[in-house]
């Protein structure tokens, strides 16, 4: 780039010497020079200088429209966004990802990324989270590519976002404000819907902020200087603890609704567990395609789309094991890295469905680039939830789409892990032989010799149990079979005495 260059030139020459998916310009001359460079030449935690100066372009994340017939299928307004990442540790590849991550959060909220950017620091900048000078170009940025907004790869303090809103001088969101309004436009049910909106108050709470006076107004004053008279002397009220105050009352008034709605998904779970139908919770990292996993297995028809967090709403569904066993499949919401705690918290009864389970299968996409850290986030927040003595199979899902040796890698690292196709089917016979067998087995072998008048006991030793063999003679069913230690007792009085 010369100086003499306008930024429509610019763009052109990148758009011709930089084809989508090759974007690794630097914003500085130095830049160029750095990221060839060895990443041992570092004394300690010290950066080099061009380090430092730098604002990496990160590749491939335009989204601009090719076609304006694609006019059509996109929304007529959309928020036209620039990314930021701050990139602490790790190498230049974890950090793209991440912000390549960001970039598909950005596009499911329905936003238009024009650019990302990376700033090499050594923690992020207490008052702007890039530093005042990386602000100023960003500004820059966002006036040369005529972006509205501007996404941070980071929860940002109250005080960050302030200042670097008065710097770029266009609203800024940070990754989990974006995350809060992808939860808000996929959330469908009365419970879902209420979870979000808990957490997007939480989240409101400590950013709450007014213009000029209008917030800190108080009741009170007196003496010379006027104010309202007798009786109303005092600090009062601002106007901004008014607000928070009505903010706390209906994150209350959320919190026990949300209780009463947990209560009715309990019974439904205990008449299961009466029932002894063992559950299978369906885990994993958003997009890893769960639901598409669901119903190849159960055939339930549920949305799959192609964006992250399509699944709020848990979905239960009845399955058959190839022996003829009935387990439940319960599919959940995805998770991701750093997934914000207001929304762990708001949706820590949806999120039980993985802990009660007999049975996990955490889905990773076999495709995305880092697996092994999509298996850790989600691993993290199971944790959360207390699910971490619940057995867990690792299904790699997207294997027709994968690198072999990054299924061989996967395979090899992980005990208890299959490679499936949920598209193509490839691998789900041997998934469901390998569900059958970790599921939770009746641990009592009893035999009964059961009245024609007690059928009710041979369906649920059916239902409930393993039936080993079945004879019906003149007095009854001689029935031998696996079955709990609840419908053991129920079947003890037919049990023959030994001579």
């Amino acid at each position: 780039m010369t100086s003499s260059s306008s930024p429509s030139q610019d763009a052109q020459s990148f758009a011709q010497n930089y084809p989508e998916g090759l974007r690794a310009d630097a914003l500085m001359e130095e830049d160029v020079a750095w990221s060839h460079e060895i990443d041992g030449e570092r004394d300690g935690e010290q950066f080099d200088r061009s380090e430092r100066a730098a604002l990496r372009r990160v590749a491939g994340l335009s989204t601009e429209l090719e076609d304006v017939t694609e006019v059509e299928y996109r929304q007529l307004r959309l928020e036209r966004v620039v990314l930021v990442g701050v990139w602490t540790s790790g190498t230049v590849q974890d950090a793209e990802n991440s912000v390549a991550e960001l970039a598909a959060l950005a596009e499911t909220a329905g936003a238009l990324v024009l650019d990302g950017v990376i700033q090499r620091r050594d923690k992020p900048d207490p008052a702007t989270y890039i530093g005042s000078g990386k602000a100023q170009e960003l500004r820059d940025i966002v006036l040369e590519t005529g972006a509205d907004t501007v996404v941070c790869d980071g929860e940002l303090s109250p005080g960050q976002l302030i200042h670097l809103e008065d710097v770029v001088k266009v609203k800024v969101v940070d990754r989990t404000a974006l995350i809060l309004d992808i939860f808000a436009q996929h959330a469908k049910s009365r419970e879902g819907k209420a979870q979000v909106a808990l957490a997007q108050m939480q989240y409101m709470l400590p950013r709450l902020r007014g213009w000029g006076q209008s917030l800190s107004r108080q009741m009170g004053g007196g003496g010379s200087s006027g104010g309202g008279g007798m009786a109303t002397r005092g600090p009062g009220e601002t106007k901004i603890e008014t607000d928070r105050r009505r903010i706390r009352e209906k994150m209350a008034k959320m919190r026990r609704e949300i209780a009463e709605m947990k209560t009715g998904r309990e019974i439904k779970r205990q008449e299961r567990k009466r029932n002894k139908v063992p559950s299978v919770a369906i885990a994993g990292y958003t997009n890893a395609g769960k639901s598409s996993l669901l119903n190849r297995l159960t055939g339930a028809g549920v949305l799959v789309e192609n964006a992250l967090f399509a699944t709020l709403d848990p979905t239960v569904r009845r399955a058959e094991t190839p022996s003829g066993r009935i387990y439940t499949l319960a599919d959940t919401v995805g998770f991701v890295r750093h997934l914000p705690h207001h929304l762990v918290e708001a949706f820590r009864s949806t999120m039980e469905e993985v802990g009660e389970s007999d049975l996990i299968l955490h889905v990773v996409d076999g495709s995305h680039p880092v697996p092994e850290e999509q298996l850790a986030a989600v691993r993290e927040v199971i944790r959360d939830v207390g699910a971490t003595d619940v057995p867990e199979i690792v299904i790699v899902n997207k294997a027709d789409a994968a690198d072999p040796l990054v299924l061989q890698r996967l395979l090899r690292n992980e005990k208890h892990a299959i490679a499936v196709s949920a598209r193509t089917g490839a691998g789900i016979e041997e998934l469901l032989a390998l569900i059958d067998a970790e599921l939770p087995r009746p641990e009592v072998e009893i035999e009964a010799l059961v009245p024609y008048t007690q059928g009710s006991l041979i369906s649920r030793a059916h239902a409930e149990g393993e039936v080993l063999s079945e004879e019906h003679t003149a007095e009854g069913t001689l029935l031998k079979a696996k079955v709990h230690a609840e419908l053991a007792a129920d079947l003890a009085p037919y049990v023959p005495v030994a001579g």
